[in-house]
């Protein structure tokens, strides 16, 4: 396989990226936002209408809170997070505010006076954010006073991953940085090039013991030393196909997942894959294109590919267990497993609870009247929906 370091890559205009990647974005996921430009949105196949079926649980709302200011059309995957016994979630505007996973009770809010693009991230006391301008925020998790700030080289569209000495944070313009967890001071930069034309997004880096794992524009996988960013192995999870710039697309825009060991990540336009943790050796591969991401589970991963079609895969063969269909270009989260159940929600706010043994339909509620662009979060508890609108809605079973 040829060195992806020795490619050349056409240099981004950085005046220009902004309105490329979000053209591809929307153009890709099938929202029609502007089809004006890019052809007749009438040619484009409607999202799924949602079929009736005989619920096999009930699903009951915990609580339901207005924790934060939503993201104002930008189409940002702001999330809800557990971290220490609470849940936290941040909106455009600049506000964190963090609640009690049971009660719903607000437990403090924070203004970081940035406009949110990323996160939150938390662990280890602390809460952080990213801002468009390129700002990493670092609050207490127990009161929300601002502990540091930090600058990076671009916008973080991603959460951090939050570690006890090093917070990871991956920006646009292809960059992993290592800050200090106490200071937020610079400790190591990995950087690799970006092609001329990707989709706007990151994943958020993962930190499992002493390794960074991060997927870049281009569908590559790299594993760095959290302590001092210095690059263990990297690998190509997908090569790029096609004649155009746009069937050449394989970013990696899907948070990598890491379990026993094993990293498994999934590209737009490629494959997911399984990857040694230690060494990067593939385990195993299979045709599959996602942006919107995985998810793991006991025995098996989660992934909602790019028409929204959620499927079920074995984590040890890759093997197909179900698919299930019936959300259609749905713009679906990537899945969460709750119990014995997929949990993902969609462009209408709605929450699809499906069946962990072939996938089939066995509960549907509403969070809120929002999209919901962001994976779900989950305890033993509940499931937490952060909707577009701000609205965070604690959700659970009998």
């Amino acid at each position: 396989m040829r060195d992806m370091h020795d490619v050349p890559f056409t240099k981004r205009d950085t005046k220009l990226a902004p309105c490329v990647t979000v053209c591809a974005a929307l153009a890709l996921s099938g929202c029609g936002a502007l089809g004006g430009f890019l052809g007749d949105e009438q040619d484009e196949p409607a999202p799924a209408k949602l079929e009736s079926f005989e619920p096999v649980t009930e699903v009951r709302t915990l609580w339901s809170r207005r924790a934060a200011s939503g993201e104002r059309g930008q189409r940002l995957e702001l999330r809800s997070v557990l971290a220490e016994g609470r849940v936290y979630a941040a909106g455009h505007d600049g506000d964190v505010a963090a609640y009690d996973p049971f009660t719903g009770e607000r437990l403090w809010e924070a203004d970081t006076g940035v406009a949110v693009s990323g996160g939150p991230g938390a662990g280890a006391g602390l809460v952080v954010v990213g801002s468009g301008g390129g700002d990493v925020i670092a609050l207490s998790g127990a009161d929300g006073a601002a502990v540091w700030r930090a600058r990076v080289t671009s916008e973080v569209l991603s959460a951090p991953a939050v570690g006890k000495r090093i917070v990871a944070v991956r920006t646009v313009d292809g960059k992993l940085f290592g800050l200090d967890a106490a200071t937020g001071e610079r400790i190591w930069v990995y950087d690799r090039t970006v092609p001329a034309l990707t989709l706007r997004g990151t994943g958020s880096p993962v930190i499992a013991g002493d390794v960074v794992v991060a997927g870049f524009d281009g569908g590559q996988l790299a594993a760095v030393s959290l302590a001092d960013g210095q690059l263990l192995w990297e690998t190509q999870a997908a090569l790029p196909t096609g004649q155009t710039e746009l069937e050449r697309l394989t970013d990696m825009d899907a948070d990598p997942v890491v379990a026993d060991g094993i990293v498994y990540a999934v590209t737009f336009q490629g494959r997911v894959s399984a990857f040694d943790l230690a060494t990067g050796r593939p385990l195993w591969q299979r045709e599959l294109s996602s942006h919107a991401g995985m998810g793991i589970g006991r025995h098996m991963l989660y992934i909602t590919d790019d028409q929204s079609h959620v499927w079920a895969i074995d984590r040890r063969s890759g093997l197909s267990l179900w698919r299930q269909d019936g959300l259609a270009r749905r713009q679906v989260t990537a899945p969460v497993e709750f119990g014995d159940y997929v949990v993902v929600a969609d462009y209408q706010g709605h929450v699809h609870w499906l069946s962990m043994e072939d996938g089939g339909f066995a509960a549907r509620t509403r969070a809120g009247s929002g999209a919901v662009l962001a994976p779900p979060a989950t305890n033993e508890t509940a499931v937490y929906v952060l909707g577009s609108t701000g609205t965070l809605t604690a959700l659970t079973l009998p």
